[in-house]
């Protein structure tokens, strides 16, 4: 069985998508349509940089889903048996086989990034990743803490993101390296995604996405907050507005991918970052 997943921040480069836009007639029209929909250009942002604006969250998250959807759009033989997204990467996946339209999805994708470079913006929040503890030790030392910090994305084994406010963040981190973390990388982030601190944006989110159209998937998509396949549109949206909170369950996604029958795994999207995880995973599947 084929898979396909969708990588989410981090992914990004400057130049992304210019071949799609030289190379497609289809891939073309869709990019200008992007900017025709957000009312400013993100193509130029994509495929000019600089690579400071690029990273905003703003526009990370639109290039992302923008280069994903096109990339799925212009493939010949785009016909999965199962999907998966990394955060962002859901949208992705989810406009891909048609949950939603591009359009609708590059609308909550494009308010989504909005609310949650705002909330970044009012509450000083971080995210660290933990290389070579065992998942329950970070668990533990996570809910000990006074603060607001949790477990955002569980990625593969050995590595654990950590996400909440920066205080409570680095006295985490601190303990971490006393019990014997081999490597701790604090991410370039302002923010602390999949985080209590996203509740405000969620609530909000959750608005927009009721008035979205959702419909049933074509095949069975293995969302982050479970990482279970799902395929009914009221279980995937539910899903997708308790995203924003909730852990990435990622390589247990995949995990679960692997034990329903995939064999390939197809990235779509900027780069190969999930190809990194991905070897991980398969070695202790």
């Amino acid at each position: 069985m084929k898979a396909y997943i969708f990588p989410g921040q981090g992914s990004q480069f400057v130049g992304m998508g210019k071949d799609l836009f030289h190379s497609s007639h289809l891939a073309k029209k869709k990019f200008k349509l992007s900017d025709d929909i957000l009312g400013f250009k993100i193509t130029k942002i994509m495929f000019e940089g600089p690579q400071e604006i690029l990273k905003n969250t703003l526009y990370t998250q639109l290039a992302i889903y923008i280069y994903s959807v096109i990339k799925t759009k212009i493939l010949n033989n785009f016909n999965p048996d199962m999907v998966a997204g990394h955060s962002l990467g859901e949208f992705s996946a989810l406009a891909s086989i048609g949950v939603f339209s591009f359009e609708e999805g590059l609308i909550l994708v494009n308010k989504r990034a909005y609310m949650m470079q705002k909330i970044c913006q009012s509450i000083s929040g971080g995210m660290a990743v933990i290389l070579g503890l065992e998942d329950h030790i970070i668990e533990e030392v996570c809910k000990k803490d006074k603060g607001i910090i949790v477990p955002a994305n569980y990625n593969s084994p050995g590595q654990l993101v950590i996400s909440g406010e920066k205080k409570a963040l680095q006295r985490v981190c601190l303990s971490l390296k006393k019990k014997g973390a081999k490597k701790i990388l604090i991410l370039p982030v302002n923010g602390a995604f999949h985080s209590p601190i996203m509740s405000t944006v969620q609530k909000k989110l959750e608005k927009i996405i009721q008035k979205i159209s959702f419909k049933n998937s074509k095949c069975p998509i293995y969302q982050n907050v479970n990482a279970q396949p799902v395929t009914k549109y009221h279980e995937i949206k539910k899903n997708l507005i308790e995203q924003l909170t909730s852990p990435v369950k990622w390589k247990q996604s995949i995990k679960n991918m692997i034990d329903d029958g995939a064999i390939t795994f197809n990235e779509i999207g900027p780069g190969n970052i999930l190809q990194g995880l991905m070897k991980k995973i398969y070695k202790n599947a």
